[in-house]
């Protein structure tokens, strides 16, 4: 089996690491650069850095946070929030950046998906997927997870991979910052819709519930905020467990 990855999740506001409840009711916690600093020297294997309103409000990743995050860490991240172009993810990546992830921008073009892998690989494209449960199953939401779009999270997950994407970040809106676990239901639906590596996102709330989504899902990774931000899980003591458990952590 291969080894499951543990991702802290910095999500970016005006410079700062912000964390909210279902996307709304953002709080301050604390410096990026800092937290990028203390989640590599605990074990991270990897990080997400998400500029969380650049899509919303029409403007770029800031390209000097993200080199600094990536002066400051020696484990891979990623960037994500207003990549509408090759010339935008290659900012990024020239920036420091290991991959970009692509939401908004991919749903509304996703041939750029395809113009990404050509030119980067598709190991540098993860397409990051906000979805939750409707009235004919999940339905994929964008900008934040304040619009609807037309998808359903079954079609545009085959429709990602085939495009060339080479991993999937899905986060349940609803799971989002409830701290009461991850939506297993929909990480099995999108499983078995895909081949590539997927993360899971959203409601990790204590150590129990990453040992659920490793044993009840087949996701590659667990993504994380605010129990790693306020000090509630320590990633050292989590990997612990988890080995305690017979899932094999790096």
């Amino acid at each position: 089996m291969l080894k499951k990855r543990i991702i802290p999740c910095l999500d970016i506001k005006n410079g700062r690491t912000v964390k909210g409840v279902q996307f709304e009711e953002l709080r301050d916690a604390g410096d990026p650069v800092e937290l990028a600093k203390l989640y590599a020297l605990q074990g991270a294997d990897e990080l997400v850095f998400l500029d969380i309103s650049a899509s919303l409000e029409r403007r770029k990743t800031l390209a000097d946070l993200v080199e600094k995050v990536g002066r400051a860490i020696n484990i891979p991240y990623t960037v994500g929030g207003g990549i509408a172009s090759v010339e935008d993810a290659k900012r990024i990546l020239d920036a420091g950046a290991d991959k970009v992830a692509i939401n908004s921008s991919a749903l509304s073009n996703p041939n750029l998906i395809t113009d990404l892998a050509k030119i980067f690989g598709s190991q540098a494209v993860v397409v990051s997927i906000d979805a939750k449960r409707g009235a004919n199953g999940f339905e994929v939401y964008s900008h934040g997870a304040t619009k609807g779009t037309t998808y359903q999270l079954d079609e545009w997950l085959k429709k990602a991979q085939a495009l060339g994407a080479g991993e999937i970040l899905l986060t349940s809106i609803s799971s989002d910052g409830s701290k009461a676990g991850f939506d297993i239901d929909m990480l099995q639906a999108a499983d078995r819709c895909i081949s590539i590596p997927l993360i899971a996102s959203g409601g990790a709330g204590k150590t129990e519930d990453f040992i659920e989504v490793f044993k009840n899902t087949n996701v590659s990774a667990a993504l994380a905020a605010s129990v790693f931000h306020y000090r509630e899980i320590q990633i050292p003591e989590l990997k612990k467990r988890l080995t305690q458990n017979q899932i094999p952590v790096r």
